[in-house]
């Protein structure tokens, strides 16, 4: 597991203590078997769906991730308890098949065999659409708006339970240049959270051909 840092920006008011699994190149490698893009691409199960076995192989090779690093973070930071919540994916909840939620489901199980974390999984929901934004290079994104300042708060629900408490937020992918990390942040602290902090099982390191640069931090 790897620490950085998610700085302030129009999304987000305060720095942020960032942790991710592995690095996540995308290009081709999602295709090879047992790779963090391979794990993440599976679990989003948009395109072309996965059969049961893959997705349990992909769930599984999830769990024993978050099993081994989640419970360094409280560690480190010397915060306990920590209440998981989990990113939304970009459309409502009604919108995806039970096969598309594994991700959540996951963390959720995770987080229920663990010391010193509370399950808030499902304190925050998508009740609009809004792009999918890894698809919308290749014409998939959908209906909804792509990111905005203020965007979790305008398409999600946020429990009231956030209020004073110590939040980790997770996440499948990190990628600076899109912001939806750091407005479903924002959006925890606007609702009361003590503090915020993040973990993602990837980090995005290089954009399709379609971007100038490598880096997208």
């Amino acid at each position: 597991m790897k620490r950085f840092t998610i700085h302030a920006n129009k999304y987000l008011t305060r720095d942020t203590v960032g942790f991710y699994h592995a690095d996540y190149h995308g290009g081709g490698n999602w295709r090879k078997k047992g790779t963090i893009e391979n794990v993440i691409t599976t679990l989003k199960n948009d395109i072309t769906p996965y059969d049961k076995q893959t997705l349990f192989n992909a769930a599984k090779r999830l769990a024993v991730i978050l099993l081994e690093e989640l419970p360094e973070i409280p560690r480190i930071l010397q915060i306990r308890p920590l209440t998981v919540c989990v990113v939304p994916r970009a459309k409502k909840e009604d919108y995806y098949r039970e096969n598309q939620k594994i991700f959540r489901r996951v963390v959720s199980l995770v987080v229920d065999r663990l010391d010193g974390f509370e399950n808030g999984t499902k304190y925050i929901l998508r009740h609009t659409n809004t792009k999918t934004t890894h698809l919308v290079n290749s014409g998939g994104g959908g209906d909804g708006s792509m990111p905005y300042p203020g965007i979790t708060k305008d398409t999600c629900f946020i429990s009231p339970n956030v209020k004073g408490k110590d939040i980790l937020l997770i996440d499948d992918l990190y990628t600076r240049t899109i912001n939806v990390d750091e407005d479903a942040i924002q959006a925890l602290y606007d609702f009361g959270a003590n503090s915020v902090v993040f973990y993602s099982v990837g980090r995005t390191v290089r954009r399709n051909r379609n971007y100038r640069y490598r880096y997208a931090w």
